[in-house]
């Protein structure tokens, strides 16, 4: 709940939407474009190509399926290329660098090494605008509170909890700012 407030004020501090978070619209849609075009290639190859792949009648599911899977695997990854390449820019890392790396490591190497050293979603605080980083509840700045705590524990809390859930205080009592009190679905 409160990553969702978190894209919020990141949203209205700039006065600009940024890239999209969900999974499927991170994609860009060139990546889209050329993963079906590499499916269907890999698909004419094995059935059509210009190097016969066993052309006995009885080998045509075995040619099926072969393109069908190397067909699924390079559109695979050229989707898994096609997401790095709109992340990196969000997450502001060197992007050629990571590209360069993604692309020329094999089986995928390059993207398991993306997802384990990739750096933290940095988002605005809305007083200030210091860049502060996803988990945080106060920023260090301004001390503006940008997700609801605990007022006893300062812990973080769902803007929905009534007590705290590591100690038992009644989140209510606290005074909160409004803007962290009230529930949104946006």
């Amino acid at each position: 709940m409160s990553r969702a407030w978190n894209n919020q004020v990141s949203q209205t501090s700039e006065g600009r939407d940024e890239m999209p978070e969900d999974g499927l619209k991170m994609i860009p849609a060139w990546s889209i474009v050329l993963a079906v075009a590499v499916f269907l290639l890999s698909m004419w190859w094995f059935n059509h190509g210009p190097v016969p792949v066993h052309r006995r009648p009885g080998m045509l599911p075995m040619r099926l399926i072969m393109g069908y899977t190397t067909g699924t695997a390079l559109a695979s990854y050229v989707l898994l290329v096609g997401y790095v390449s709109r992340d990196v820019r969000r997450r502001n890392m060197p992007s050629a660098l990571w590209m360069l790396i993604v692309v020329i490591m094999p089986g995928g190497i390059g993207a398991v090494v993306y997802f384990l050293l990739r750096q933290p979603l940095l988002f605005r605080c809305p007083n200030c605008t210091t860049e502060l980083t996803a988990g945080v509840h106060f920023c260090s700045q301004c001390r503006f509170q940008v997700a609801p705590v605990c007022g006893q524990c300062f812990r973080g809390i769902q803007i929905t909890d009534a007590y705290c859930q590591q100690c038992g205080h009644d989140v209510a009592e606290d005074h909160a700012p409004a803007r962290l009190r009230a529930y949104s679905d946006s």
